[in-house]
């Protein structure tokens, strides 16, 4: 929070008022939903084709929708500090 008020004190000392609730473009949500979708399927295909255990199948996607996350964040991280 404390990075937010003064990436927002930063900005208004420029002369550019930039809020933290800026819109998402559509093409982001869907990637998001698409992610998500994949991460669905995953689970599906591990548990259902694999016939690898339920908790196993869960363990597996939610691995993979925590690395979709961290990816996500590196690539906002690097994207914000380019402005």
């Amino acid at each position: 929070m404390t990075v937010d008020h003064e990436m927002i004190a930063e900005d208004a000392s420029n002369g550019d008022r930039v809020t933290p609730t800026d819109e998402v473009s559509t093409a982001t949500m869907v990637g998001y939903a698409v992610a998500g979708i994949a991460v669905v399927g995953w689970f599906l295909f591990g548990w259902l084709v694999q016939r690898q255990g339920f908790i196993d199948s869960v363990g597996e996607a939610a691995g993979t929708g925590f690395a979709l996350l961290l990816i996500v964040s590196v690539i906002g991280t690097v994207r914000r500090s380019r402005r």
